[in-house]
């Protein structure tokens, strides 16, 4: 009798130990909970020739920066694709293209593979989330794109608890709040441990300007949360934004210093640049309290992991930790890569980073000029439209300090209109006084 995996779809192993390892590790590895990697090794040493064991673990090793050894799993993989399925062997190709960094040509054979596999989470993730394949595809309607994706296939999922998650997340990012966070709801009720619906649901708080309800949420939930997680930090820095909303900046300040800087955070490196960069961005332009040090170690993150451009998310967060000639390099690079056709995202990426190192420089009328010719095309980058707020703020208050009142008090009620929030009416209060 042929092995199944989570979503009804036979595994070629013979193994019930390596199948049910597999299994649960692929669980753990959609809830974003630590421990999938022990039990794919199991899987492995249970049957070395588990082809999809193999490319789950590249898939794992790639979300975490350890690009040769996802490189290396998604080969053993490719080398037992003549002894699987023909839906394996699309599962395989599929995802370990995105590994090598074909981003177009995985997305092509993804909704190939959809098309006939619609439950084979593992690669219709690959398309999904703020990093994921249309996330970074330089669509500016990369969050219509995943919602109508998810819709199309909503016949197919019913209530199980990771499809909801996204399929609620997508709708949250869209302004459809109420009925994203009710899908939400109920992926967390199919699996309260699950961290992706957690932070869906921190957005949905963000989203509908409520940071009390928020704060309340996420400092229940993340305490069953281990350290070592994916999410672990990123949650954590939703926090650290309700707190700084509520006023509790000192919180903040505890909770970068306990769970969120690089030298406490088991982020991969591109979640905790960004995450560590904009946090104490923030902090510097919402002049929260007293300074909060710290910019040494993101911007050692940003030369260890983002020394030349390329990830242009990664770029963009960079050119908030680095300074003077490190941004000015960057700008370059990420100008060469625009002029040769590699920047799918376009102008918005070196715009971006030349707005930061103007504001940093103090020279606010450039940083308004720069960022605001950038926030047409600012969906471009991927990310959520909480990371990409810090590119807004930036605006805003680059406007006030240039005495450009007029344009910050336009984006300001455009704001306004689509959630309450009560620094902005502090900005549009000085923007109109």
């Amino acid at each position: 009798m042929p092995l199944d995996d989570r979503f009804g779809l036979p595994l070629s192993t013979t193994s019930d130990a390596a199948a049910a390892d597999y299994v649960a590790a692929v669980d753990l590895m959609l809830s974003a909970n630590a421990g999938a990697e022990a039990l794919f090794d199991r899987a492995l040493a249970a049957d070395p020739d588990f082809a999809l064991a193999h490319i789950a673990r590249a898939r794992l090793c790639q979300v975490q920066a350890r690009v040769p050894e996802a490189k290396a799993a998604a080969a053993a993989a490719r080398t037992l694709a003549n002894r699987v399925t023909p839906r394996e062997a699309h599962h395989i190709e599929t995802v370990a293209l995105a590994i090598d960094g074909n981003g177009p040509q995985a997305m092509a054979l993804l909704e190939e593979h959809i098309a006939d596999y619609p439950r084979d989470g593992l690669v219709l993730g690959l398309a999904l989330g703020v990093f994921g394949l249309l996330g970074f595809s330089g669509r500016i309607d990369h969050h219509e794109a995943q919602l109508a994706l998810l819709e199309s296939l909503a016949r197919h999922w019913g209530e199980d608890w990771w499809f909801l998650t996204y399929l609620g997340w997508a709708r949250i990012e869209l302004g459809d709040i109420d009925r994203g966070a009710a899908e939400v709801e109920r992926a967390l009720a199919g699996n309260p441990r699950n961290a992706f619906a957690a932070h869906a649901r921190a957005h949905g708080y963000y989203e509908a300007g409520d940071p009390e309800r928020g704060a309340a949420f996420v400092a229940a939930w993340l305490p069953g949360y281990a350290r070592e997680s994916q999410l672990h930090c990123h949650i954590s820095w939703h926090l650290a934004l309700f707190e700084l909303a509520r006023g509790n900046a000192e919180r903040a300040r505890a909770l970068y210093a306990d769970a969120i800087r690089p030298a406490v955070s088991h982020a991969p490196p591109l979640f905790n640049l960004a995450d560590t960069a904009s946090l104490l961005w923030r902090w510097r332009i919402y002049e929260a309290g007293a300074p909060l040090d710290g910019w040494a170690e993101p911007a050692a993150l940003a030369r260890q992991y983002f020394s030349q451009a390329g990830i242009h998310f990664g770029d963009v967060h960079a050119a908030l930790a680095e300074s003077g000639e490190l941004t000015e390099i960057r700008i370059a690079q990420c100008r060469e890569r625009l002029a040769a056709g590699r920047l799918p995202q376009g102008p918005v990426v070196p715009l971006l980073c030349a707005g930061a190192a103007a504001f940093a420089a103090g020279d606010y009328k450039t940083a308004a000029a720069r960022l605001g010719e950038a926030l047409p095309d600012l969906p471009r980058i991927g990310g959520s439209h909480a990371q990409r707020e810090v590119f807004e703020d930036t605006y805003i208050v680059a406007c006030l300090r240039a005495g450009e009142h007029a344009k910050a008090a336009e984006r300001l009620k455009m704001r306004l209109a689509r959630r309450p929030s009560a620094r902005d009416e502090r900005w549009l209060a000085e923007a109109t006084g």
